[in-house]
Order: C-alpha cells, then sequence, then structure tokens
C-alpha cells in the first residue's frame, strides 16, 4: 500500500474509483450485448456511448475542480456515527450535480 501512500483515499475518492469501475465494466457489457450505434445529438456530430461517457468524465472532472476552487470541501453535516461523529463533505453536492450532468450528457449530445 505504500506504492499508493501519496493519494489521498478518503471515502469519497474510493466510491469514486469504485464507481468508474463498475461503469466501465457496464459499458463494455453494454457495448457486447447491444452494439451501439453512432447518433447526432445537440452538438451537431455522431457519437457513441464512449463519446459521451468521455464528455461526462470530462465535465464531472470540471464541475469537481470550480467546486473546490470556489466553494472548498467544507463539512456540510456531521452523522452521529462513532465518538466524533461522521462529516459529509461539500464535494457530495458536486458529485450529485456530475450525476445530473451526466444523465442530461447522454440523453442529448
Amino acid at each position: 500500500m505504500e506504492s499508493i501512500a501519496w493519494m489521498a483515499w478518503t471515502l469519497p475518492t474510493a466510491i469514486f474509483f469504485i464507481a468508474l469501475a463498475c461503469t466501465l465494466a457496464v459499458m463494455t457489457w453494454l457495448a457486447a450485448v447491444y452494439p451501439e450505434a453512432e447518433r447526432v445529438g445537440v452538438l451537431r456530430i455522431p457519437t457513441t456511448r464512449g463519446d459521451r461517457l468521455f464528455v461526462s468524465l470530462i465535465a464531472a472532472a470540471v464541475i469537481h475542480l470550480l467546486w473546490i476552487a470556489f466553494l472548498g470541501t467544507d463539512a456540510i453535516a456531521t452523522l452521529p456515527i462513532g465518538e466524533d461523529g461522521f462529516e459529509i463533505s461539500s464535494l457530495w453536492l458536486a458529485s450529485g450535480i456530475s450525476l445530473v450532468t451526466a444523465v442530461l450528457i447522454f440523453r442529448t449530445v
């Protein structure tokens, strides 16, 4: 574990990478079971599921970076778990916005 000790492995970070791995697995399964066809959306260029996933991931990165730059990562609530409680970061709101953005991208792009 020392080779990855440079990274801040927090619960949100772990959940993000697990979700990313699951997303890639589902996209691989979808490509095998339901072959994809390009479609033209609001960008007026043909895109595939993989293209829309890539745009969604880039948008999520930008949303999170802007969130951290302008709003920070302060706790918005503390759950009464354990002696000190469990703080919920405001980054969860950025994650929710990213998820809604991804849905919009998959539906319209």
